[in-house]
């Protein structure tokens, strides 16, 4: 179900809404296990034949958990630890049989010349998401952060519908004293104002701006996957315009998913905090899906070592930690080297900084020509490397990517956006519209938190403003039903 059709925004968020606040005067817990239910619907609707393998999947982490807590608290760490580790394989061989297992028949066919099939294996949509985030609470319950341990809030922490198919990845004390607070069940309409606002303002930039522009890369993405090298000029526009489609999708999912959760007065934790803005690959990497870069330094790279061990070793793990984060966002050797590229970028920059010093980083860093330059160095190479993230075929890839460098010569057919019916003038527009908005319109995090403590104070604003957004919410349903088709999320892929 997606947050921007008719069936999750007219009956499955009121009907939801309403059960929760209406149970949650009488008890607590029934409010508690109605929001489970409906969130395990939410993702049945969508992808009913993996609802079991995500109820296994949070039963046995579930039963891990508790039982490497027992452990834990009874001092004897090398038996916890045990379990820790089969808990962590168990979770990873899930998500590699059912992400991996074709990637990797498919490559082992290539490479020894077999014809091994083992069929196409169905996806199980946000099994990145929740294994990560179940793998983050057994390393958790190690280490002894665990302290609630209900089974309907760790359901509930698990399945939440708003972070369930394409994160935030959780964290359980970021979820589990919410589930426990009396003051959540109880409806504010300070928040429920809020939360509706923040969510029309996501809904707005996924079906109007992420959506808008997304036929100008498809056509230049899918010319180049079918074997057609695009222009120079039509190359840089249709990335350019993929950069520029992500960044509004991701974008309006993180509001739409803090909208909606601040409705039920819980609070998820902000994913994208205007990374275009960012002056080197570092800054970028702390503003892009905040909560998978946490999850990968906390669980991946300070693990492997972080930088303890000398900068070689650091590199290292830099780059092995990028390389699995590609890996992570999908079978497929373009992923691998977007991820490489971004490793690195962090290596490149980190080795930059040592070698300028801290003193003279920060003469040149008060330098308005300097941050500007960086500022472009660091977008152009974030572009770039799209295009492998967009990109279906390895070969599609690098036909854009010869066209942007000017390597397109006499073979190229500069007609794809002309052949789809898409003005070029348009296109441009277009980008510079919405790049304009990414680098210079206020932050939506802080519209948020503005609104919020404005609604808090009260009175007659509240609800033009709820009627204002659900006319705008109503609005843009009807532009998503008068279409050809709704497009999911980019994010549900991974």
């Amino acid at each position: 179900m997606l947050f921007t059709t008719a069936p999750f925004l007219l009956l499955f968020l009121p009907i939801t809404l309403l059960g929760f606040y209406l149970l949650g005067r009488r008890s607590q817990q029934a409010a508690a296990a109605w929001l489970f239910l409906a969130s395990v619907f939410f993702y049945g609707y969508w992808m009913p034949v993996a609802t079991l393998l995500l109820l296994g999947s949070i039963a046995g982490n579930f039963a891990l958990g508790l039982r490497i807590v027992d452990l834990a608290r009874q001092g004897l760490q090398p038996q916890a630890k045990r379990w820790l580790t089969l808990g962590i394989a168990l979770n990873l061989a899930a998500l590699g049989y059912f992400k991996y297992a074709n990637f990797f028949v498919d490559n082992l066919n290539a490479v020894l010349g077999m014809d091994w099939h083992i069929g196409r294996i169905l996806l199980p949509i946000g099994i990145s998401f929740y294994s990560f985030t179940q793998i983050a609470f057994l390393v958790d319950a190690y280490e002894g952060k665990v302290k609630e341990t209900r089974a309907i809030h760790y359901g509930l922490f698990v399945t939440y519908f708003p972070h369930l198919v394409a994160g935030p990845v959780l964290h359980h004390a970021q979820m589990m004293p919410q589930f426990g607070d009396p003051a959540v069940y109880k409806p504010v309409p300070a928040a429920l104002v809020s939360g509706l606002t923040i969510l029309a303002l996501g809904m707005f930039k996924k079906v109007v701006m992420a959506d808008g522009i997304a036929p100008y890369a498809d056509a230049v993405f899918n010319g180049a996957d079918g074997g057609v090298l695009p222009g120079s000029s039509e190359a840089w526009l249709g990335a350019v315009a993929y950069a520029l489609q992500l960044y509004f999708d991701f974008s309006g999912y993180s509001d739409m998913a803090i909208g909606l959760s601040l409705m039920f007065n819980i609070r998820l934790p902000f994913n994208f905090n205007s990374p275009y803005r960012a002056q080197n690959i570092s800054e970028f990497w702390r503003c892009w899906h905040i909560s998978l870069s946490t999850f990968l330094r906390d669980y991946l790279y300070i693990p492997l070592g972080g930088n303890r061990s000398g900068k070689l070793k650091r590199h290292l793990n830099l780059m092995t930690t990028m390389l699995l984060g590609g890996l992570w966002h999908g079978a497929s050797w373009s992923f691998v080297l977007w991820g490489g590229l971004h490793g690195a970028y962090l290596v490149v920059n980190h080795g930059y900084r040592a070698l300028l010093g801290a003193a003279l980083h920060q003469r040149l860093v008060a330098n308005f020509l300097y941050r500007g330059a960086s500022w472009a160095l660091t977008l152009v190479a974030v572009v770039l490397a799209w295009v492998f993230f967009r990109a279906v075929t390895l070969e599609g890839a690098l036909r854009v990517l010869q066209a942007m460098l000017g390597l397109d010569g006499a073979g190229a057919s500069p007609q794809l956006l002309w052949n789809a019916g898409l003005p070029s003038d348009r296109g441009l527009l277009w980008c510079l519209v919405l790049g304009a908005i990414a680098l210079y319109a206020p932050n939506s995090n802080r519209i948020g938190e503005r609104l919020q403590a404005k609604m808090s104070q009260a009175g007659a604003i509240r609800p033009l403003l709820a009627g204002a957004a659900l006319c705008a919410l109503l609005l843009m349903l009807l532009i998503n039903i008068a279409r050809d088709s709704v497009s999911a999320f980019i994010y549900f892929n991974f």
